[in-house]
């Protein structure tokens, strides 16, 4: 079975799914700003206004950018570190399987970020019109 043939709309599929997550997010922290602050002030976090501010553009912007494929390799490279650095400080509570069940749904959204930081966005992309 050739596969190849279909990359580019895979790609598309794939960067369609994964910024919906972080556009949905965004939108609701930036919606919700006050619970959002309440949520980082809750993890310890110094500045919580700030680190909520943060979580915003990291994710709406992140998430809009990895939607229409700009500097799709750099910017997956961020969220990977940004969703790797939020499981560090919110799900490390292993004993409590759920809170397990969070940190390594967030490994696997590194692990996506990771795949498009080696592979790029795809001929369907912002990015794909360069080449």
């Amino acid at each position: 079975m050739n596969l190849e043939k279909h990359a580019a709309q895979a790609a598309l599929v794939g960067r369609l799914f994964y910024a919906a997550l972080f556009i949905l997010y965004g939108y609701l922290k930036l919606t919700g700003f006050s619970g959002a602050i309440g949520y980082m002030a809750k993890q310890g976090l110094p500045a919580p206004a700030l680190f909520a501010a943060l979580a915003v553009v990291f994710e709406l912007g992140g998430g809009i950018l990895m939607l229409i494929g700009w500097q799709t390799r750099l910017v997956a490279l961020a969220l990977a570190v940004y969703v790797l650095i939020a499981a560090l400080i919110a799900h490390t509570h292993w004993g409590d399987p759920n809170q397990m069940a969070h940190f390594f749904k967030n490994m696997a959204i590194v692990g996506g970020a990771l795949a498009f930081v080696a592979c790029g966005a795809g001929a369907c992309s912002l990015d794909g019109r360069k080449q």
